[in-house]
């Protein structure tokens, strides 16, 4: 069964274009059937003070692919997903190069979802496990 009803990574970049996810250079690069994975640049944009990835780009790593993926699942004629809560566990730290996120459903139901976002670098290290809870919006909240 694909969870993400053939989306193509093409299409799912351009949900990403203009967005937070685009100015730190976040981009998808494999849609599997029931997992979203994407990467992020450990660079300028991303680091903190010390040379670092910045914890707040890891949970925006995890938050961009958890929301895309949540969204991925919903008819968007009739609904739409936003972040309810995030938590991080920050493990190791990355320099430089790339990390990878993936995004597993852990629960979709019909008003909340909750995904499981791993987060690794270069040599698939653990850098960061992170959890998203989506809640799940009827389309005519968006105008609210």
């Amino acid at each position: 069964m694909n969870l993400f009803r053939n989306a193509t990574i093409e299409f799912v970049n351009q949900l990403n274009g203009n967005t937070m996810g685009e100015q730190i250079g976040i981009e998808i690069t494999e849609i599997g059937s029931d997992y979203l994975r994407g990467r992020m640049p450990v660079d300028k944009r991303t680091i903190q003070p010390y040379g670092i990835l910045h914890g707040g780009a890891s949970a925006a790593l995890a938050e961009t692919l958890g929301s895309i993926a949540g969204t991925l699942v919903l008819d968007p004629d009739k609904e739409f997903c936003v972040g309810l809560e995030i938590n991080a566990n920050h493990i190791r730290s990355v320099r430089e190069g790339f990390v990878y996120g993936t995004a597993r459903p852990i629960h979709i139901g019909g008003r909340t979802q909750v995904w499981e976002i791993r987060i690794e670098d270069e040599r698939q290290s653990l850098v960061c496990i992170s959890r998203l809870t989506l809640a799940v919006l009827p389309k005519n909240r968006a105008d609210n």
